[in-house]
C-alpha cells in the first residue's frame, strides 16, 4: 500500500543518513599545512556528532574565527552534492509514496463519512441510557456519603463513649480501666478518627492522661513508701512480740514439765501427766499483720494495694522495668535510713525500735517476692539482707564493745535472738548475728561476775550473823524451798528460826539469777548444748567470787564463837544449795539431771568451808585452852589419886556440854562431828604437852592415874554424843583422845616393853611419839611399888619391870 510504501522509504532514508554520518577523517597527504589538519579535523567531528566546543574555544583563542566560518562553509558545500545525489536517487520512490498517499486520503474522507452516520446513530440511542446512568451514579453517590456518615456517626458515638468512660475511671481514681479506654481509643481511632478535630483531641489528651495517671500513682506510690516505714517498725514489733510470746510459752510449758519430772521423782503415784498447752495461734502474723493474703490491709495496716496498682499501671504504660528499678532503689535507701544509729539517744533505749524497723521492713519485702508478681527477684531480697545483716553485726560489735553492764547486753542479746526466731520464719539465714552474740559470751559473763561479786560483797557486808525468822509459809517458801535447802519434807510451824542467817538466801538469789541469766544468754543463739559452758561460768562464781568473798568475810568479819558457829552452819546449808544450783542449771539447759550429776565435781567452796570450820575450832581452842590453863594446879606428885577429875576437865566438859546443846540446833552432825573432834584433838594435844613441857619437872603415877579419870570423863563425854552422830563419827570423836589415851596406857601399862614391839606399837601407840615417850617416861618418879617405884631411885633395890622401862628408855634414845 501507498502508507507502507512510505513508511520503508522513510526507513531507508534514515539509514542512509545514518551510516553516512559516521564519516572517519582522511589522512593528509604528508600534513602539508595546518589549515589542511583543521579541516579534516573539524569535518570528521561534524561527521560523527562530537563537540565542536573546542574548536570553537581554539578560533576565538587564536583570533582567527574567520577560518573556521570558512571551513563551515566549505563543509556546507561539500554535504549539498551529497544530498543531492541522495534526493536523485530516492525521488521515483517518494512520487510513487505520494501517490499512495493521495488513495488514502480519499479512503480516509469515505471512512470519515460512514464514521459520523455511525456517531449520529449512536448518540441518538444513547443518550436516554446516558441520563439514566448518571442518575444512577448521582444515587449511588448519595447512598455511598449516607453510609459514610452513619459509619462516622457510629465512630463517634463509640468515641465518645469511650471518652466518657475514660472521664468517669479518672474521675474514680481507677487508673488501669481508664488506660485501657485510653488504649481503645488510640488504637481503634488514632489512624481513621472521623473528624480532624476528633483526631487532634486525641493526639493532645491520650499523652495528657497517661502522663496525669502517672504522676496521681507516682503520688500515691510515693504516700505508701512513707507509710510502709511506720507499719513496717509497727509490724516487726507485733512480729518480734509475738515471738517473744511463743517463746514464753515454751518455757511455761518446760516448767510444767519439770514440775511433773519432779512430782515424778518424788511420788509416782501422786504424778499426774496431764500437760497440755493452751492451742494458741501459732502463725499469729498469718493471722494478724498478713491476714490478707492478697496484700490488703491488716491488723496494722500492712496494705500493699497502692505498691501493686502502681506496679500494675506502670505495667500498663510499658514502664515496668523502670518501676522496679525505681522501687528497687527507694527501698534500698529506706533500708539505708534504717540503718542509722542516733547518737542522741542511749542504743538500750533505741535497739527495739532499730531492729524492729528492719524485721518490718523484711517481713514486708518477703510478701512483695511472694506475691508482687515478679516487681522484686529473691538476688535483690538476698543482696538486701546481706546489707542489713552486716550493718547489725557492725552495730552490734560497736555496742557491745562500750557496754559495760552484763544486763544491757542481756537485753540486746535477749531482742536479736527473738529478731533472729522471728526473721527464721521468713527464711532469712541469722547465723553471721548469732556468731556476734556467741562472740561475746565471754565479756558477757565476765561482766556477769563482776555485777555478781558486788551484789555478794554488799550480801555479806550487811549479814548480822543471825539465825533467820521466817513468820509466814511464804517466807519459808521463797527462803527454803525455793533453792531445796530444807533438810525434810515437813514443813514446820511458824514463826520458824532457821538455821542459817540471812545472807544463804540471798547468795543464793544472786547465784540462781546468775544462772538463769547465762542460761537466757546461752538459749536461743544457735547453741543446742550449752550446759557445759554455763556450768563453766557457774564454777566460777561459786569457787573464785562466792568462795572468796566468804573466805575474806570469815578472815575479817568473824570475830567470836557464835559468828564462827553462824558462818559454819551457812556453808553447810550453802553446800546443799549448791546442790541445787548445779540441778537447776541443768533443767534451764534441757539437760537430763542424771547427765549433769555425772559431770559434778567436789564441793566448789571448800576454802570456805574449811577457813570456817577452821575459824571456828581455833576459837573453840581459845575457850578452851582457857580452862585448860587450870591444868597447872594438877598436882603432879599426889599422894592419892582424884576419883572425880581436875578441875580443868570439869571446866571443859561443861563448856564442851553448852556448846554442844547450841551448836546442833544450827550446826550439821558432820559439821560439830569435825569441830568437836578437832577441839578434842587438842585437848589431848594440850594434856600430853602439860605433862612433856618444862613446866612439869616429875610427875608420880598418882597423877597419871588422875589425867586416866580426866580422859575417861572426856571420852563419856564423846560416847553421849552419840545419839547425834553415827557409830563411825562417835567412834571417831573418841579417837581425837588417842594420843592422850595411849600415852597414859603406856604409864599405866605392866609391860612397857611392849611399845618396842612393831605389831603391838602400831595397834596400841601409832598416835605415840617416841621422843616424847622418852622425856615423860625420864619424868616419872614414884616410891611405891607400882611399875615404876623404883623408877629413879638411885639406892633402892630396882624392880624386875623398872629394868624393863630403864631398858625401854635407853633403846627409844638409842632409835632417836
Amino acid at each position: 500500500t501507498p502508507s507502507v510504501s512510505f513508511r520503508h522509504l522513510f526507513k531507508r532514508m534514515q539509514l542512509s543518513a545514518r551510516t553516512r554520518r559516521k564519516v572517519v577523517p582522511a589522512t593528509a597527504n604528508g600534513g602539508d599545512s595546518a589549515d589542511k589538519l583543521d579541516q579534516l579535523l573539524l569535518s570528521s567531528a561534524i561527521g560523527n556528532g562530537e563537540d565542536l566546543g573546542p574548536f570553537v574555544r581554539k578560533a576565538f583563542a587564536s583570533g582567527k574565527p574567520e577560518t573556521l566560518l570558512q571551513h563551515l562553509r566549505q563543509f556546507s558545500r561539500s554535504k549539498e552534492s551529497e544530498i543531492e545525489e541522495v534526493c536523485k536517487a530516492h525521488y521515483q520512490d517518494f512520487i510513487l509514496a505520494v501517490d499512495d498517499l493521495r488513495s488514502l486520503l480519499s479512503d480516509v474522507d469515505s471512512l470519515k463519512s460512514a464514521l459520523s452516520d455511525s456517531n449520529s446513530k449512536l448518540q441518538s440511542v444513547a443518550g436516554p441510557l446516558l441520563a439514566s446512568l448518571d442518575s444512577y451514579v448521582e444515587a449511588q453517590t448519595i447512598s455511598k456519603n449516607i453510609d459514610l456518615a452513619l459509619k462516622s456517626i457510629v465512630s463517634c458515638v463509640k468515641l465518645m463513649e469511650l471518652c466518657s468512660r475514660a472521664n468517669h475511671h479518672l474521675s474514680n481514681n481507677n487508673f488501669y480501666m481508664a488506660l485501657k479506654c485510653t488504649d481503645a481509643l488510640e488504637s481503634e481511632f488514632s489512624d481513621k478518627a472521623p473528624s480532624s478535630t476528633l483526631k487532634r483531641m486525641l493526639e493532645k489528651k491520650t499523652p495528657s492522661i497517661r502522663s496525669y495517671i502517672e504522676r496521681k500513682v507516682n503520688k500515691e506510690f510515693g504516700d505508701w513508701l512513707v507509710e510502709i516505714r511506720v507499719v513496717s517498725r509497727n509490724l516487726g514489733q507485733l512480729a518480734i512480740g509475738q515471738a517473744s510470746s511463743a517463746r514464753q510459752r515454751e518455757e511455761d510449758l518446760r516448767i510444767k514439765q519439770r514440775q511433773a519430772e519432779e512430782q515424778s521423782r518424788l511420788s509416782l503415784r501422786d504424778c499426774v501427766y496431764a500437760l497440755q498447752e493452751e492451742d494458741d495461734d501459732e502463725n499469729g502474723l498469718s493471722n494478724g499483720v498478713e491476714s490478707d493474703s492478697n496484700g490488703g490491709a491488716g491488723l496494722l495496716g500492712f496494705d500493699l494495694t497502692p505498691l501493686y496498682r502502681a506496679y500494675h499501671i506502670h505495667q500498663t504504660l510499658g514502664l515496668e522495668d523502670r518501676f522496679k528499678q525505681y522501687y528497687f532503689e527507694n527501698r534500698k535507701l529506706q533500708l539505708t535510713s534504717d540503718f542509722q544509729v542516733s547518737s542522741m539517744t542511749p542504743f538500750l533505749e533505741s535497739h527495739q525500735t532499730f531492729f524492729a524497723q528492719i524485721a518490718g521492713f523484711f517481713i514486708v519485702e518477703d510478701r512483695i517476692l511472694r506475691t508482687g508478681g515478679g516487681l522484686i527477684s529473691k538476688i535483690e531480697v538476698e543482696n538486701l539482707w546481706d546489707a542489713a545483716v552486716s550493718k547489725m553485726c557492725s552495730v552490734l560489735e560497736d555496742q557491745f564493745s562500750r557496754m559495760q553492764t552484763a544486763n544491757h547486753l542481756l537485753l540486746i542479746k535477749d531482742y536479736v535472738s527473738l529478731l533472729g526466731v522471728t526473721l527464721r520464719r521468713y527464711g532469712y539465714p541469722i547465723d553471721a548475728l548469732l556468731d556476734v552474740l556467741s562472740k561475746h559470751r565471754d565479756k558477757y559473763h565476765e561482766l556477769l561476775l563482776s555485777d555478781c561479786r558486788k551484789q555478794i560483797t554488799e550480801a555479806l557486808a550487811a549479814d548480822k550473823f543471825e539465825q533467820m525468822l521466817m513468820k509466814k509459809e511464804y517466807e519459808y517458801s521463797m527462803n527454803v524451798l525455793s533453792f531445796q535447802i530444807q533438810t525434810s519434807d515437813i514443813v514446820p510451824a511458824f514463826p520458824y528460826v532457821a538455821p542459817f542467817s540471812s545472807t544463804v538466801p540471798d547468795c543464793c538469789r544472786i547465784v540462781r539469777s546468775f544462772i538463769e541469766d547465762s542460761v537466757s544468754f546461752m538459749s536461743y543463739g544457735g547453741h543446742l548444748e550449752f550446759f557445759d559452758v554455763v556450768k563453766k561460768y557457774l564454777d566460777r562464781l561459786l569457787g573464785e567470787v562466792l568462795d572468796e568473798a566468804l573466805l575474806k568475810l570469815i578472815n575479817s568479819s568473824v570475830h567470836g564463837v557464835s559468828q564462827a558457829m553462824q558462818v559454819a552452819a551457812n556453808m553447810a546449808v550453802l553446800e546443799r544449795a549448791c546442790d541445787f544450783f548445779f540441778r537447776h542449771a541443768a533443767q534451764l539447759s534441757g539437760i537430763p539431771l542424771r547427765m549433769a550429776e555425772r559431770s559434778r565435781r567436789q564441793f566448789p567452796l571448800t576454802k570456805a568451808r574449811d577457813a570456817a570450820e577452821e575459824m571456828l575450832s581455833g576459837l573453840l581452842k581459845n575457850k578452851v585452852d582457857g580452862f585448860m590453863s587450870l591444868i597447872e594446879n594438877v598436882n603432879w606428885m599426889a599422894d592419892e589419886p582424884l576419883q572425880n577429875g581436875n578441875e580443868y576437865v570439869n571446866e571443859v566438859i561443861i563448856y564442851l556440854e553448852t556448846l554442844v546443846s547450841t551448836a546442833q540446833q544450827i550446826l550439821p552432825a558432820q559439821v560439830l562431828r569435825r569441830v568437836l573432834q578437832d577441839v578434842l584433838s587438842h585437848i589431848s594435844e594440850t594434856i600430853v604437852g602439860a605433862v612433856y613441857g618444862d613446866s612439869v619437872k616429875r610427875f608420880n603415877i598418882n597423877a597419871i592415874m588422875g589425867i586416866d579419870v580426866d580422859i575417861r570423863l572426856l571420852e563419856s563425854f564423846a560416847d553421849n554424843l552419840a545419839p547425834l552422830f553415827t557409830d563411825g563419827d562417835a567412834n571417831q570423836l573418841k579417837t581425837a583422845l588417842a594420843e592422850s589415851r595411849q600415852l597414859v596406857n603406856l604409864l599405866l601399862s605392866n609391860h612397857p616393853e611392849n611399845f618396842l614391839n612393831p605389831v603391838i606399837r602400831e595397834r596400841s601407840y601409832n598416835a605415840l611419839d617416841h621422843r616424847k615417850v622418852v622425856t615423860i617416861s625420864e619424868k616419872l618418879r614414884d616410891p611405891s611399888d607400882r611399875l615404876f617405884g623404883t623408877f629413879g631411885s638411885r639406892g633402892a633395890k630396882q624392880n624386875p619391870k623398872k629394868k624393863s622401862l630403864d631398858a625401854l628408855i635407853k633403846r627409844l634414845r638409842d632409835v632417836s
